[in-house]
C-alpha cells in the first residue's frame, strides 16, 4: 500500500493519525453547559434607580441668540455659543451679576470653590428686559444662597 502525503492547509482537519496530541500540561476540557433554549423566557434586566431630581423651586432664565444663564435648584448653568457649563451649588463659592457698561446686557459670574472665575453675558433685548431680570435673579439667588 502506498502512503499518500497529507493534504495541504485549507483542506479540512488532518486525518486522525496526523492530528496533534493535546499537551500534557493542559487541563481537561470542562463539560459544556447546555445552551439556553431560544424559547425560554428572557431574564429581566435590573432597573437602574431613577436619577435624583432636585427639589422643585424657583428658577431664573436669561437667554439671547447665542448665550443663556439658568439658575435653579441644581445650581447655575451657562450656555455660550452651544457650549454648556454647569455648576452645582456645593462647588460654587459665590455668584455675582451686574449690567454691562453700556447697559445692554446682563453679566453673570460664578466663582468656583477653588477660585476659578466663569462669566456669561446675555444681551437684553429690549433694554427694559434687563430691569426685569435683576429682581428675578436676586430673588432666585436669595432663595438658594441666602448668605451670598
Amino acid at each position: 500500500m502506498t502512503q499518500q502525503p497529507p493534504p495541504g492547509p485549507g483542506f479540512g482537519p488532518p486525518p486522525p493519525q496526523y492530528a496533534p496530541a493535546p499537551p500534557q500540561y493542559a487541563p481537561a476540557p470542562l463539560p459544556q453547559a447546555p445552551a439556553p433554549s431560544p424559547y425560554a423566557p428572557a431574564q429581566p434586566y435590573a432597573q437602574a434607580p431613577p436619577p435624583q431630581q432636585p427639589a422643585a423651586g424657583p428658577d431664573f432664565l436669561a437667554v439671547d441668540k447665542r448665550n443663556a444663564v439658568v439658575v435653579d435648584a441644581s445650581g447655575v448653568a451657562f450656555e455660550t455659543s452651544g457650549l454648556t457649563v454647569e455648576f452645582r451649588w456645593p462647588e460654587i463659592r459665590s455668584v455675582h451679576y451686574r449690567a454691562s457698561p453700556d447697559g445692554k446686557a446682563l453679566m453673570v459670574a460664578v466663582v468656583h470653590m477653588d477660585g476659578r472665575f466663569y462669566e456669561c453675558v446675555v444681551e437684553a433685548r429690549p433694554r427694559t428686559r434687563l430691569q426685569e431680570w435683576f429682581p428675578q435673579l436676586a430673588w432666585v439667588l436669595g432663595h438658594y444662597r441666602p448668605m451670598g
